[in-house]
């Protein structure tokens, strides 16, 4: 099969021919249809994730089953199906209570194994895992769940719990913020999206966000405060640095709720926060890993009735050449939206 694989971290990707994998006991193979391009891909990449050489990228996907493993029960051959992003391991505690997406022993395509960016992916622990792409949703809409969407989806629904009418900050405007300002909108939320570049905040107000503030030009907390006087209710950082981190926290009302997507890596692992502000408000803040496959009927529902549109967020469908061109180039560009691989494409 074809695949995008990096030999080194840092250096150029090359698309080549390598052996197609087999199904585990208990999982199965997919050829991939669709897969998303992520700036955790670029992380994995530039060497912020420990990744076993050479490797293949790619942890966003939707396809059809081709193969199945020993034991597997609920899928076939020929099944339209997608993943989250953390495959849980199907027998511990975390997973037998509905939250693979914090398993100790989970797997992550693209990341602990190879990924999507080719033509075929092995997912293991299918009959935890895998999710059933109802007829009327695309490969490209179901891919576009698997981190980004799914992630935004659970943030804003499972962990800050927003409800109608309350303000919203999401800092940062690609794909998972803008996947934040749709599924907002839709909850009945008011929502300021923060980011640097004007096509994005177009690209934000086109999905139903009433204010947005371009990042670096004016106090972004200060801002916030004042048209909503008093701060908003949950912010979210959708970037992963410690001023976009900083620009959410205290855009918050007293009280408020904090959803840290964005990935903060630092040498040491840790990343400053405005503790102070936290204490003295009575602030939350909250962590969002994904979402794990027994959540998703929900959102799908809601995505199969047209409810939620993540289709919409996609600015393009490129092949893996393309991809691997631009995959190095995006911790400087900023796109409005999602980019999606077919690795079928030259």
């Amino acid at each position: 099969m074809r695949a995008m694989i990096m030999d080194a971290l840092a250096e150029p990707l090359e698309v080549r021919e390598v052996a197609p994998p087999s199904a585990p006991a208990g999982g199965v193979v997919v050829e991939v249809h669709a897969t998303g391009l992520c700036k955790s891909d670029w992380h994995a990449w530039v060497g912020h994730d420990d990744v076993a050489l050479p490797h293949v990228p790619g942890h966003e996907l939707a396809g059809t089953i081709v193969e199945v493993g020993e034991g597997v029960q609920r899928w076939g051959v020929g099944d339209r199906v997608t993943v989250p992003f953390v495959m849980g391991c199907g027998a511990c505690e975390w997973c037998l209570g509905g939250n693979a997406q914090v398993c100790p022993d989970q797997q992550q395509p693209g990341f602990t194994q190879w990924g999507s960016f080719a033509e075929r992916v092995v997912l293991r622990a299918a009959d935890t895992n895998v999710v059933r792409i109802p007829d009327g949703v695309s490969f490209e809409a179901a891919a576009a769940l698997g981190c980004r969407f799914a992630t935004a989806y659970r943030a804003l629904t499972g962990r800050a719990r927003v409800q109608a009418g309350e303000w919203i900050t999401v800092v940062g405007a690609g794909g998972v913020g803008l996947s934040a300002v749709m599924i907002g909108v839709a909850l009945g939320a008011r929502v300021i999206v923060v980011d640097r570049t004007p096509a994005a905040l177009d690209a934000a107000r086109r999905l139903g966000a009433e204010h947005t503030l371009i990042a670096g030009e004016s106090d972004i907390a200060a801002a916030v405060h004042e048209i909503t006087g008093g701060g908003s209710h949950v912010s979210v950082d959708a970037v992963g640095s410690a001023q976009t981190a900083r620009d959410a926290v205290l855009s918050l009302r007293r009280r408020g709720r904090h959803v840290q997507i964005g990935l903060l890596p630092t040498d040491d692992g840790m990343t400053a926060m405005p503790m102070a502000r936290v204490i003295a408000w009575e602030l939350d803040l909250l962590g969002s890993h994904g979402m794990a496959a027994v959540d998703y009927p929900e959102m799908l529902s809601l995505i199969d009735s047209g409810a939620l549109r993540p289709q919409e967020l996609i600015e393009r469908v490129i092949g893996l050449a393309e991809a691997a061109t631009l995959l190095p180039r995006m911790d400087a560009a900023s796109p409005a939206g999602m980019t999606m691989i077919d690795p079928r494409r030259p």
